[in-house]
């Protein structure tokens, strides 16, 4: 069981009380009950919740779990968060249509506040690291990637992406750009723009991550509720890998080919799980996410659409391709 602040843990069993007479808490923290019954308890987690075991009722049943912890906070992320190496998280402050904000791009450092690592750039929105370990950031605003130094520098790699929004290298360190109008671009090394795959516009972003065998995965969120996870093969076919879910957004994949996604499924929100085989369960509870990445350490690092937490899962990252 996992999850940040906000989300819910869901107990079944029996003989679990009603919800006047049943009680949790996490640690010594008291945690709002929202379903109680004799066969199943909902417990939502309070914010500033940070111990690993869910105490519930009289008895001091207890529950292993894991509670997301924050990062960092007033931030405005619209995509996957990125992770080096060294364990340092990148996110952005990527504003309204057209705002310009002081801070575009916080590098955060472990056990340290965030930082600006890059100003002015409008509308700030995929971050992605190429397989030198060269941060890529694009803007929604004008269609333009950037290659970002350890400094903070930018510098000019690619125009015309459109409404350029999620971005994923492959093992050959070419650069697929999502526009969210209804195309995904590849860029070579040479910086040759082909049109690689088209799919159905996205009202927020395309989000992009490569997985095994070389395909490429997509989302794009729309009004409906019951949206797709496409994959799209290193010839440009694109095929729907599992559909069913809300508003999906950020992915990521675990070393065993397992998919992550941040998006709804059975009116649940948070981060959903998909086998290889394409079983999809919720593997973490919470609201707003709209990306993750994992990192060294085996933890999840969760953009919210104002802070990141960071929860240890115990789950190895898929390495960069």
């Amino acid at each position: 069981m996992a999850a940040i602040p906000g989300g819910e843990f869901r107990i079944r069993g029996k003989g679990l009380g009603g919800l006047e007479r049943t009680t949790a808490r996490f640690g010594d923290m008291a945690a709002p009950v929202v379903v109680g019954s004799d066969s199943l308890v909902i417990v939502r987690v309070p914010d500033g919740a940070s111990a690993g075991e869910l105490v519930l009722g009289d008895d001091g049943a207890v529950w292993t779990c894991a509670i997301g912890l924050l990062v960092a906070e007033g931030l405005h992320p619209v995509a996957n968060p990125a992770v080096d190496r060294w364990g340092s998280i990148y996110t952005t402050f990527s504003g309204s249509a057209g705002q310009r904000t002081p801070v575009s791009i916080f590098k955060v450092e472990l056990g340290r506040a965030p930082k600006p690592l890059v100003t002015e750039l409008m509308n700030a929105t995929g971050l992605a690291f190429d397989t030198e370990g060269v941060l890529y950031v694009s803007s929604r605003h004008d269609g333009i990637v950037h290659q970002v130094s350890a400094s903070g520098n930018l510098a000019p790699y690619v125009e015309g992406m459109g409404v350029a929004t999620g971005m994923a290298f492959d093992a050959d360190n070419n650069l697929y750009v999502g526009d969210r109008s209804g195309t995904v671009f590849k860029i070579s090394r040479e910086r040759q723009i082909y049109v690689f795959a088209t799919l159905e516009p996205s009202l927020a972003a395309y989000h992009l991550a490569f997985g095994p065998g070389g395909y490429l995965y997509v989302t794009g969120p729309t009004t409906s509720s019951f949206d797709a996870v496409y994959r799209i093969s290193s010839e440009g076919q694109v095929e729907t890998f599992y559909r069913g879910l809300g508003r999906p957004q950020g992915m990521a994949f675990d070393a065993n080919g397992n998919l992550y996604v941040a998006a709804s499924i059975g009116g649940r929100r948070g981060v959903v799980r998909i086998s290889p085989d394409a079983k999809a369960d919720l593997f973490l509870s919470g609201p707003s996410i709209v990306g993750l990445a994992f990192s060294p350490s085996k933890s999840m690092v969760l953009a919210t659409n104002h802070s990141l937490y960071r929860v240890d899962v115990g789950v190895q990252g898929r390495p960069l391709p």
